[in-house]
Order: structure tokens, then sequence, then C-alpha cells
């Protein structure tokens, strides 16, 4: 398929009463396009998909929610990244703007991937200049309207709104990141960037309901959020904006994609903690 600004994305609108309360799912897009190119089977490409997150979350609409998601595959554009955050060396022309790569870049997972894990790199070719632009016009920025539109339509209305910036995360994060960690990575992270995106009430709220059905939690340990909280936090503004990763096997087989036994549970979880994030939003206003 070829991504249009028109079909690069979905946009659920709220069912029932409003809420300035906005969801978005930008890694969950598992539609190939033909001119990826990747030198990678696709079996090995879609390690990088936070797959059925979209679906685990499907009921943010009927709790008041605008709920978005990508369709095109984080590792061919990733909208949870700055458009500067670039790696130069993936390029085979000179870039026509400044660039700032940080540590994600340099990890490999930057705007434009570069590997899906070590040792797997996800082209055995220079990405044309124009190819690039083109994903940033067709993808990117369309994704960034549609959640930009969201989040400020709702704050115009309401004074005030919450984000839900929605992932899903691999096992082996820890070694992914680099980080040498004996410890168990939690089953869910709360990212809030060490406090400066969002009310400290609303990861509350969360946590409470996720340890209520027994899943682990942490903050900030090791995701803190990126691009996209970042953009949008500002508590001080009545922009609260919090970043969600759940640990891949409790909901899926990493390897097949498959959801497993605990994708129902994990669900039903996620249903009552938009019930009691919809009940906070409302008490807020």
């Amino acid at each position: 398929m070829k991504f249009t600004p028109e079909n690069a994305l979905t946009v659920r609108l709220p069912e029932g009463q409003d809420l300035p309360l906005v969801c978005d799912s930008p890694h969950s897009g598992v539609e190939y396009p033909d001119d990826f190119a990747s030198s990678l089977p696709l079996w090995q490409l879609r390690a990088g998909e936070d797959t059925h997150v979209d679906a685990l979350w499907r009921d943010a609409p009927a709790h008041g929610a605008t709920l978005i998601a990508a369709r095109f595959p984080r590792s061919y554009i990733d909208p949870n990244r700055e458009l500067g955050d670039l790696d130069p060396e993936l390029l085979g022309g000179p870039w026509p703007e400044p660039l700032a790569p940080g540590e994600k870049t340099r990890l490999g997972y930057g705007l434009i991937w570069r590997q899906i894990g070590k040792g797997l790199p996800i082209y055995a070719r220079k990405l044309a200049v124009d190819e690039v632009q083109a994903r940033i016009e067709h993808c990117w920025k369309p994704y960034h309207a549609a959640l930009g539109a969201a989040v400020e339509g709702a704050h115009a209305r309401f004074g005030a709104v919450w984000h839900l910036n929605l992932h899903s995360m691999p096992n082996n994060a820890f070694e992914r990141l680099g980080l040498t960690r004996s410890d168990q990575l939690a089953d869910f992270v709360l990212g809030d960037r060490d406090g400066t995106t969002c009310e400290p009430a609303l990861l509350d709220v969360i946590e409470a309901c996720l340890r209520g059905h027994g899943y682990s939690v942490a903050r900030n340990d090791p995701y803190k959020g990126v691009a996209l909280i970042g953009r949008i936090g500002r508590p001080a503004e009545r922009r609260h904006s919090l970043q969600i990763e759940i640990r891949r096997p409790i909901y899926m087989d990493e390897v097949t994609r498959e959801p497993n036994a605990g994708f129902e549970p994990l669900r039903t979880c996620l249903n009552e903690t938009l019930a009691a994030v919809a009940a906070h939003v409302r008490r807020s206003l």
C-alpha cells in the first residue's frame, strides 16, 4: 500500500459524553508500505511493533475519549520522535535542515529506525532524502496534526486536557536500552518525565487500578516518555500527559505476535482503568 495523509492513521471520536481525554497509540501500526524496502523479513520487522495496543485500549471512546492510532509501523517512521532526531548516517545525501540526533538515535531507534535490535540492521542501503521527506509528509505530519487538533480542541472547550500516550515494551527492554539490570521489568511503566508532564493524581489513579488487578507497576523506570508527552505535557496550563508502557508477554507471544491468554483479562483491567480515569477527569473539571 501507499500511505497518504488521508490513510496514515485512524481517529475514533468520543461516544456519549465528550471528555477532554485523548488517547494515542503511535506504534501499533501493522501496515507495511511497499516502499519500505527493508533488508529484513517481515517477521523480524514486526518485533518493533506495539502490536495490539490500540485493540487493548479500544474501549476508550466509550468513556468519552478520543482514540488515535497510527496505521504505519514505527520502524518506517516514528511519530514519537522530533524531526531533528534523525541519523545522518542513514541518508544518501545532505539533510536540508539542522539535525539534533539524540540518545534514541544513538541506540538505533530515532525518527527513522536504523535497526530492530542489536545486529539486525533494517537497511542494506542509504535512504534518499526525498524518501524520508515523503514519510514525514505522509505519516509523521498527519499524525501530529490529528493529535494536536484533538488535544488543542479539548483544551479550548474544557480549559484542561488529559493525554494518555499508549505503548508496549519488549521483555528485554533493559537490554535494548543498554542497561545491565538484575531486577524484573515491571508489567507497566508509567512515564511522566520525572514528574514534569502531568499531575501526580493521574498516576495514582492508574497505578491503583493496575495493582488492583495484580499487575506490577514502575514509574519512569526504564521509560520516562519521549517527544509526544514532552511536547503536550504542561501541568501548569492544565495539560496533563502520561506515557503508559505494557510488558508484551502479559498479553501476547512476542515471536508470533498473537494474543495470549492474558489479553482479555488485561483488556478488562484497562477498561476499568479508563473508567477510573474518566471519573477523575470529571471530578477535576
